[in-house]
C-alpha cells in the first residue's frame, strides 16, 4: 500500500548528501589539551546544496585577559582579546547555530573535543558530535582512486588546496581556516557523490 511507503520529503528519510548542512569549522586554541587548555577563537561556515553559504556564518573571538604566543601566531591582538565574549556564551551561540548539522573539519577530532570540553565546563547540553575530517576524507578517497590526477603526498590543509588551486587567505585564522576547509571539502564531496559515495559514511561519531 501507498501509504506504506515512505516518501522523499518524510521526515524519517535522510538527505542525500547535497541536501545536508554541513558546517566547516575551525578552533584556534591555547594548546592542544582539551581538558586544560582554552579556545582562543571559532570561525563556521555553512555548506549545502554544493555550495559554500556566505551568509551562514558564525565567528566569536574569546575573551582574554593575557597574551599568549598562541594569540599571536593566529593575529589576534590583546586588545581583541580583551573584547571578546566569554567562552560560555561564545560556546552556547556556536553550538546553538551549529544544531542538526554535520561538522567538517581539518583534523576535526580536535576541534570537537576542545568545544565538548568546553561545554561539560558550563553545564551546556550537547549531542553526540557527527564530523567528518578533510584529512581523513580526502586519504579514503585517494585510497579508492576517485581523486584521480598524480597522487597526493601530503594530506595536510595546505596540501589539499595546492591540490584543488585553493588561494590560501587567512590562514591560521579560525574564520580563514573554516573558509579553506569549506572549499576543500565542497572539492572532495563532489568528487564522492560522484563517485557514488556518501562523505557521512566516513564521519567519526565517537566524539
Amino acid at each position: 500500500m501507498a501509504s506504506d511507503l515512505v516518501s522523499p520529503q518524510s521526515p524519517s528519510a535522510p538527505p542525500p548528501p547535497s541536501e545536508r548542512r554541513y558546517v566547516a569549522f575551525d578552533c584556534e586554541t591555547t594548546g592542544l589539551n582539551p581538558e586544560r587548555d582554552g579556545i582562543i577563537s571559532i570561525g563556521a561556515i555553512g555548506v549545502c546544496h554544493g555550495e559554500i553559504l556566505l551568509d551562514d556564518t558564525c565567528e566569536a573571538v574569546l575573551k582574554t585577559d593575557y597574551a599568549t604566543p598562541a594569540m599571536l601566531v593566529h593575529g589576534i591582538t590583546l586588545n581583541e582579546s580583551a573584547a571578546g565574549i566569554d567562552e560560555a556564551a561564545a560556546v552556547r551561540a556556536f553550538l546553538e547555530y551549529s544544531k542538526d548539522a554535520v561538522f567538517v573539519g581539518h583534523h576535526v577530532g580536535f576541534d570537537c573535543r576542545i568545544v565538548a570540553a568546553a561545554a561539560r565546563r558550563h553545564h551546556l547540553e550537547h549531542d553526540r558530535l557527527r564530523a567528518i575530517d578533510t584529512m581523513r576524507l580526502a586519504l579514503a578517497l585517494e585510497t579508492a582512486g576517485v581523486l584521480g590526477g598524480e597522487p597526493i603526498t601530503g594530506f595536510e590543509l595546505d596540501d589539499l588546496c595546492r591540490r584543488f588551486d585553493i588561494t590560501m587567505h587567512d590562514r591560521h585564522t579560525a574564520s580563514g581556516d573554516a573558509y579553506l576547509t569549506a572549499q576543500v571539502f565542497l572539492r572532495l564531496h563532489r568528487l564522492a557523490v560522484r563517485a557514488g559515495l556518501d562523505p557521512l559514511d566516513f564521519a567519526e561519531t565517537d566524539l
